[in-house]
């Protein structure tokens, strides 16, 4: 097999001998030097250090909280809205903003110094794997920020490496993709990796009301005791699956380009009093503003069926099923998704509610920016299933002898 990794240029992460397909970049990445913002804090040293590489919105960091057990460290993204909102909702985790590719040794020294890293997690960018994409291409520089991850792991050699991506990187390139990075990461490091099959993880299966299949890379640091995927909580056979009633039922009604800030006094689901918990305060619940036509078309639009003759993929959502996969959206300001009784999109607390963030996360930046952090986050509950699994290997190394 062709070594894909060796066609490139290592440190920049780009294509080279004139192959790169570049790609059109936000406005809203940070393109010049990377910005170290080391903020000060005590850190508890009963808990793993966390390094979360393009941590966008933050759903794996606030899924590994969840567990008690874990405490960021640093948190890296280029896309600026995102990482605001991480910091808005993590204001003690140092962060860097900018392009992983210009983060040199010396700024993550800056913020790291003599800082055990337990766990080193990473959302690379998905873009150019994603099915959704129609000019996905082998060579999208987008597809080799992941060795990236690599020269972190060389320089800082930590316990765990968990990874995430969409389902269409095992079909790229006839998935070669895959074997070349699970061949990276067994040599990575001072003594390699043991590194498990990636599999196909959908978070409905670990509470989420969302059918959002994503493929995980695991793997231990050879010496380390064997780890293993976290068992499906939800599904046939098990718990129901949590359904778009569980997760937003409760929220107050909006009319077009409304606002509300204070819950109703609906009876909860076991699931919305997990994300409302004690918050006073509701954040981001605004409807979009949309046109007539827009709000005639849901309205004449049953739960569950397409919005648009030629996007099959556009519902209006039902009560009772699991929402489909939801996207960022990109640059435009369409909506995704009908809400299944008011004839309006949905909001980005309903949004995020689909994605199982808690109440008190709050989303920084207009609608659009929103969605587009909402559609990329990895969904909090599927992190906090994979974090379970990771901690019983780091107990069995500092707290179990």
């Amino acid at each position: 097999m062709q070594n894909l990794f060796k066609l490139t240029n290592g440190m920049d992460g780009l294509m080279t001998n004139n192959v790169s397909c570049t790609v059109e970049r936000s406005s809203y990445y940070w393109d010049y030097t990377p910005l170290v913002e080391n903020t000060s804090t005590l850190l508890d040293h009963n808990k793993y250090n966390v390094v979360d590489l393009f941590c966008g919105a933050g759903g794996i960091s606030c899924g590994l909280h969840m567990t008690n057990e874990f405490q960021t460290v640093l948190a890296n993204d280029i896309y600026t809205p995102a990482l605001k909102t991480y910091k808005r909702n993590n204001p003690t985790v140092p962060t860097i903003l900018g392009d992983v590719r210009k983060i040199t040794e010396e700024n993550y020294d800056e913020v790291l110094k003599d800082k055990k890293v337990h766990l080193v997690t990473a959302g690379v960018p998905c873009q150019g794997f994603s099915l959704s994409n129609k000019k996905r291409h082998v060579n999208d520089e987008r597809n080799f920020l992941f060795l990236e991850v690599i020269r972190f792991v060389n320089i800082y050699n930590p316990d765990v490496i968990l990874i995430e991506n969409v389902t269409g990187m095992k079909s790229l390139n006839k998935g070669s993709f895959v074997e070349e990075i699970k061949l990276e990461l067994e040599k990575a490091g001072k003594v390699g990796y043991k590194v498990l099959d990636p599999q196909l993880l959908n978070a409905a299966d670990y509470g989420v009301p969302q059918l959002r299949k994503r493929l995980i890379f695991l793997a231990v640091r050879n010496g380390l005791s064997e780890i293993a995927y976290p068992e499906a909580k939800y599904g046939e056979g098990l718990e129901p699956y949590r359904t778009i009633k569980d997760a937003i039922f409760d929220l107050p009604k909006l009319d077009n380009n409304d606002e509300k800030t204070i819950y109703g006094k609906k009876v909860l689901t076991e699931y919305q009093k997990l994300l409302k918990d004690k918050q006073p305060t509701l954040f981001n619940h605004k409807s979009p503003k949309h046109p007539d036509s827009t709000i005639e078309k849901i309205s004449n639009t049953e739960p569950t069926k397409p919005m648009y003759e030629n996007y099959k993929q556009r519902i209006r959502l039902g009560w009772d099923i699991q929402s489909p996969t939801q996207v960022a959206g990109g640059i435009r300001p369409q909506f995704q998704f009908g809400h299944p009784s008011q004839n309006r999109g949905l909001s980005i607390r309903e949004r995020a509610r689909i994605q199982s963030f808690p109440d008190n996360y709050e989303f920084l930046g207009g609608i659009v920016q929103c969605r587009v952090q909402t559609g990329n986050a990895v969904p909090p509950l599927l992190a906090k299933a994979l974090g379970e699994e990771i901690i019983k290997v780091l107990d069995k190394e500092y707290k179990d002898k």
